[in-house]
């Protein structure tokens, strides 16, 4: 089938839901991954992306998120006592019909749900969003500096096709070199059982939860 790029609107898995991002959900946004830690390991830039404030966060957003040539998603909780709690962001992005492929990127997590659920059943909705639609191959990316995302990236099944570099600038000036793993369609049925596998055992049915939502 010819690749599209997919309509806007929920994702809803067991553990999280996927939420369309909007300006307004910023804010909120913010109270989830405004943490030094989230932009350690390279996300927005590195360390100097950080930005403090919920209002230095929404001014630097309008200008890092894809507004229009992706679908950039909020992600919630699920159940529980934090059922609706925004936990992060992902996005699919660097959407190209012709060449059906795309690339899921953009994504942080609150570091209170760092090694739960969230992360396997957001990329299995979103890569089953790109290939249900027609695409190909779908990039994942990583600072090659930060080994935390390039072990999680790896995990899921993805394929190391190498490394980018002198890629992207970072916030501080210098420039990064990028990871660059993929999944392609014929990879896609054993990556989704093996994604499907790891929200089964790693949910065990209960509800992501933690103290001071």
């Amino acid at each position: 089938m010819p690749a599209t790029r997919p309509a806007s609107g929920i994702l809803q898995g067991r553990y999280i839901r996927l939420e369309p991002l909007t300006p307004e959900l910023l804010p909120e946004l913010h109270r989830a991954i405004g943490h030094p830690e989230v932009f350690a390991g390279g996300y927005g830039g590195g360390p100097a992306g950080y930005r403090a404030t919920a209002q230095e966060f929404v001014e630097w957003a309008k200008g890092y998120y894809q507004w229009e040539g992706g679908n950039a998603y909020v992600i919630r909780l699920v159940g529980g006592r934090n059922d609706g709690t925004l936990v992060g962001t992902t996005t699919l992005g660097d959407i190209n019909p012709a060449l059906e492929s795309a690339h899921i990127g953009w994504t942080a997590y609150d570091p209170r749900v760092w090694g739960t659920v969230v992360n396997p059943e957001a990329k299995l909705l979103l890569l089953g969003l790109a290939f249900d639609n027609g695409f190909g191959r779908v990039k994942i990316q990583a600072d090659v500096l930060n080994t935390r995302s390039r072990a999680a990236i790896a995990k899921l099944g993805a394929t190391f096709e190498g490394i980018v570099r002198r890629d992207l600038p970072r916030a501080d000036g210098t420039w990064r070199d990028s990871a660059v793993f993929s999944i392609i369609i014929d990879e896609w049925p054993a990556v989704r059982a093996g994604l499907r596998e790891r929200v089964e055992n790693q949910g065990g049915g209960v509800p992501v939860e933690f103290a001071n939502a």
